[in-house]
């Protein structure tokens, strides 16, 4: 829901002390930046829930890399990032602005008054500037990283999300409001093609290893759609139920993670046959995910049991709950991998939680409803968009 009523922050604020302090936890004490996991591995649900596919998809190819996420390791920094301050970007949807935070201080240095209702705050895919997503004024604002300061903007149909297809051609804008991706040239921002997406609330997707195709989830109707990027078209559907947020892909590419808020968990999906394969129970309001600096483990927030949960991709299992607080909603991993950064959705804050105790390190005040934070430069040679995913 992106256009909420203010008061019903308050019955929810209720509902997550209750939630929160039924939740059992175990910690992850042992992982030190995330190279190694001593927790016992619980079971996994599996299912064949959906629909064959509408059409085949591109077979993989020895030339597609074994770990999509092998530019993401520690100091794997492009040069185009050299000299930029660290700072993390924070979106407040109901105050219009966004709040820019020193990450050595934990202080707010600055904020940005943009309007509207930003969502995210997006890297660009040569990583020069920043973009926030701001569809209560059909605008993508774009901020200069170097000074931390608006520099102008862009015009584009409830740009709730933007992405860039892997090999930077294309940027994607994804119109919530209108229930449209649209594919533009991220150079001049015209418009290519406009896809129509099936169901309603398009919201969140990744993309192939090989980038030839991308899984983008509609909340409303619990529907994932795979979509060609090459021929800028539809190609299958999947119904999960619930209401499908977040997506990643495996670092083999071999299947996506989506997370589900309605469900309370994570489905697991074969993108080739269009089928959900297993589905893992995190906690209530399964919403955002991040993958570890190492690209061993995935980290989603359940933002109203107030954890964070923490996957293995090798073997799909939950392997520890953090009680983490608030309202955990869209994450970003520290460039050296030992914090974990959590927009708190409903409590107007934002928390900083170590991934070696699973631990709230800090907690910062920042505007009204924060949502799609962006720790900015982090480790990867190209941004594929949402509040910072790199390649």
């Amino acid at each position: 829901m992106h256009r909420p009523v203010r008061a019903a922050w308050v019955a929810v604020a209720i509902a997550l002390a209750l939630v929160g302090a039924a939740c059992d936890v175990e910690h992850l004490s042992d992982v030190a930046a995330d190279r190694q996991i001593r927790v016992p591995l619980g079971p996994i649900t599996t299912s064949t829930v959906g629909s064959p596919a509408a059409s085949p998809t591109p077979s993989r190819t020895a030339s597609v890399p074994p770990n999509v996420y092998a530019n993401d390791g520690l100091g794997d920094f492009s040069p185009a990032v050299a000299g930029i301050p660290e700072r993390v970007y924070v979106p407040n949807t109901l105050s219009g602005t966004v709040s820019v935070i020193d990450p050595k201080t934990y202080r707010v240095v600055a904020t940005l008054r943009v309007g509207g209702e930003p969502h995210h705050v997006t890297p660009s895919w040569d990583l020069r500037h920043l973009y926030v997503d701001n569809p209560g004024n059909d605008t993508l604002a774009v901020i200069d990283p170097r000074s931390a300061k608006l520099v102008g903007s862009i015009a584009a149909p409830s740009p709730y999300n933007l992405y860039f297809t892997p090999d930077g051609t294309k940027a994607i804008v994804v119109a919530e409001y209108d229930q449209e991706i649209q594919f533009r040239n991220p150079k001049t921002w015209t418009v290519i093609r406009t896809v129509r997406i099936p169901g309603s609330g398009v919201d969140h997707m990744d993309f192939s290893a090989d980038g030839r195709f991308l899984l983008v989830s509609d909340e409303y109707s619990g529907l994932v759609v795979r979509v060609s990027t090459t021929d800028m078209a539809v190609t299958g559907t999947i119904h999960v139920g619930g209401r499908p947020v977040d997506v990643k892909v495996s670092p083999d590419g071999s299947v996506f993670f989506v997370a589900n808020q309605g469900l309370g968990g994570v489905s697991v999906i074969d993108p080739q046959l269009m089928r959900q394969i297993a589905f893992l129970h995190t906690g209530v309001g399964a919403h955002g995910m991040a993958v570890s600096r190492s690209g061993a483990l995935l980290y989603v927030s359940n933002r109203i049991a107030g954890t964070i949960s923490v996957i293995s991709f090798r073997t799909r299992r939950l392997v520890a709950t953090w009680r983490v607080g608030g309202s955990p909603d869209m994450l970003q991993v520290s460039p050296d991998g030992r914090e974990l950064w959590a927009s708190n959705r409903f409590s107007d804050t934002v928390s900083v939680i170590s991934t070696v105790t699973g631990r709230v390190r800090h907690t910062i005040l920042v505007g009204f409803q924060p949502h799609g934070l962006s720790y900015f430069p982090e480790p990867g040679l190209h941004s594929i968009g949402h509040n910072g995913v790199y390649r």
